[in-house]
């Protein structure tokens, strides 16, 4: 992602806190909405593989496998991010889900 496209993302999450603190303050967001709001506007974590395996392991209970499907990856890249050797890191939507599951637990992104 370019500097510029991060700078931007940034500035239209800052703008939507703006205006989800103003909602809020007039009463027409609920402190649980404004909790939603702030996990979503967050920017997910960079995972270390020591992190990926203690999600997958501790908090998912799953094999490489499933967990790979249930974030829409692949088996390989479920194992290169949990290879210290490998320096790959999980980013984008799948960093997004790993950042869900280690908050809120495997029933964060399973219907």
């Amino acid at each position: 992602m370019s500097n510029r496209k991060t700078t931007e993302d940034n500035r239209i999450l800052s703008e939507m806190m703006e205006m989800a603190q103003a909602l809020q303050g007039q009463a027409l967001i609920s402190k649980q909405d404004m909790a939603r709001m702030n996990l979503i506007c967050q920017h997910p974590p960079e995972y270390t593989s020591e992190n990926v395996t203690l999600i997958r392991v501790e908090k998912a209970k799953v094999s490489q496998a499933v967990f790979a499907s249930m974030l829409n990856v692949s088996v390989s890249a479920v194992q290169k991010w949990e290879s210290p050797s490998s320096g790959k890191h999980p980013s984008g939507a799948a960093a997004k889900l790993l950042q869900l599951i280690d908050k809120k637990g495997l029933e964060a992104i399973v219907a």
